[in-house]
């Protein structure tokens, strides 16, 4: 009888025979337990019906509904690693989905035979960067593992004490040279490191000098660090490849950034530059090692590369961005790129517009703030751009009890509180999803108080 019922076929259609069956018969189980332990309050069989299809419903969204879902992301941190990190670009989601069936993906359209995935992104990385080769892997982490490994398993690397970072995830430099089999000679103090201390400790054993983003740190005050200049000179007096690790992968002149761009590393010298295809650069999670051929080319053959490679849709979404760069549109058409650059005035203006929208809505207070943004992932952690902010208030409500109503919302919502205030910030929040957003916040009165967890 239960199945028949419109609302449990409809869960068949969606959840499957096998798990609505399943599931039916351990809600019947708990409401008939209930009814042995409570017998004086039999219900109606009509309201017994309805509490199982409300079981049903919660259960099988619990136990067969996707776990990774879309949010909005209104923190007012662009490249949010718990969120996905980089937002993709229109073209690059469809040259995922064109990508999806079969593809070219190691065929030699051409002579009909075997071919590399090696090839695909390689032309635009070299066309963009100006290096002479090009490889992707899975990540950045991938991509500098693969490099030691290739480049110095057995021998010494030179690194500066300052660079011995750990990043996100437990990502530790001397782990990953150790992993890569090579051996880590450390030069200068935490704070001060000087082109001499690596000319220095270059012996007969040195592979290469590795240079390190330091993420999301700072070393000030009484500090100093080489110019990639000098450390340049040094590599070319001891005929001895420097490795560049940039991390976030910048292909954008910024005035005023101290992000380095790829193409200037690769200019001043280095044989070697790795970086993430999902901060910056704003596409798809990846590793991209771009540089010199003699050193690419063992790199490429390593048995390592296997085990790191890029699947048919990384490659999709990295070349659909990269061609938005080869274009020169990336800066309005690759969201991270687009927040970076989007001006105060225009988060203003669309702050206004949701704030007119939601006024009419009963115990609902929506006030535009300023504020700000900042780049997140690693990058440019000193550096933070003036945004403009929703101040959302509902009456009865706490900022927390806000924040999990928002979260719990579809879709979720992802904010921050500052000073008991839940702040959503419009830089990262995209321009197509302020309809979205504005339709949740107007929900909000009318939803019961959210439970943390």
């Amino acid at each position: 009888m239960l199945r028949r019922r419109d609302a449990v076929r409809l869960l068949e259609e969606r959840f499957g025979r096998k798990a609505v069956v399943a599931a039916l018969r351990e809600e019947a189980a708990i409401v008939r337990a209930e009814l042995v332990d409570s017998p004086a309050a039999l219900p109606s069989g009509e309201s017994v019906v309805r509490q199982i299809e409300a079981g049903l419903t919660q259960r099988l969204r619990a136990t067969l509904s996707p776990s990774l879902r879309r949010v909005i992301n209104a923190t007012g941190v662009i490249v949010h690693t718990n969120l996905g990190r980089a937002p993709l670009a229109r073209p690059a989601v469809e040259r995922i989905a064109a990508a999806a069936g079969y593809s070219n993906l190691e065929y030699d359209l051409a002579s009909g035979s075997r071919g590399s995935r090696a090839v695909h992104a390689q032309a635009l990385l070299q066309y963009l960067t100006g290096a002479e080769d090009a490889a992707v892997v899975n990540n950045n982490a991938a991509a500098v593992l693969l490099t030691l490994t290739a480049l110095a398993a057995g021998r010494e690397v030179i690194v500066s004490r300052g660079e011995l970072v750990e990043i996100g995830g437990g990502f530790r430099i001397p782990d990953v040279l150790r992993q890569s089999g090579a051996l880590l000679r450390e030069v200068g103090t935490t704070n001060r490191t000087r082109a001499a201390d690596y000319a220095a400790a270059v012996n007969d054993r040195t592979a290469l000098i590795l240079r390190v983003h330091p993420s999301n740190f700072r070393v000030e005050g009484f500090a100093e660090r080489p110019p990639l200049a000098a450390l340049i000179d040094v590599g070319r007096r001891f005929e001895l490849p420097v490795v560049e690790d940039l991390g976030s992968g910048n292909l954008l002149d910024r005035p005023g950034w101290d992000e380095p761009a790829v193409g200037a590393s690769l200019r001043a010298g280095c044989a070697v530059c790795c970086f993430s295809g999902d901060k910056l650069l704003g596409g798809p999670q990846a590793g991209i090692i771009v540089g010199r051929a003699e050193q690419l080319e063992p790199i490429r053959r390593h048995p390592l590369m296997r085990a790191v490679r890029a699947d048919k849709l990384a490659y999709a979404a990295l070349e659909g961005t990269l061609l938005e760069y080869a274009a020169g549109r990336a800066g309005d058409t690759v969201p991270v790129a687009a927040m970076i650059g989007a001006g105060a005035e225009s988060l203003r203006s669309r702050a206004r517009r949701i704030e007119e929208r939601l006024a009419p809505v009963a115990g609902l207070m929506i006030a535009v703030a300023e504020g700000d943004s900042v780049i997140g992932g690693g990058a440019a952690p000193d550096l933070t751009i003036p945004s403009c902010l929703l101040d959302v208030r509902v009456e009865g409500c706490s900022p927390d009890e806000l924040d999990a109503l928002l979260r719990q919302a579809e879709p979720p919502v992802i904010g921050r509180i500052e000073q008991d205030r839940l702040l959503l910030d419009l830089r990262t929040v995209q321009p197509g999803e302020d309809d979205a957003l504005a339709q949740v916040l107007a929900r909000l009165p009318d939803q019961p108080a959210a439970t943390e967890g």
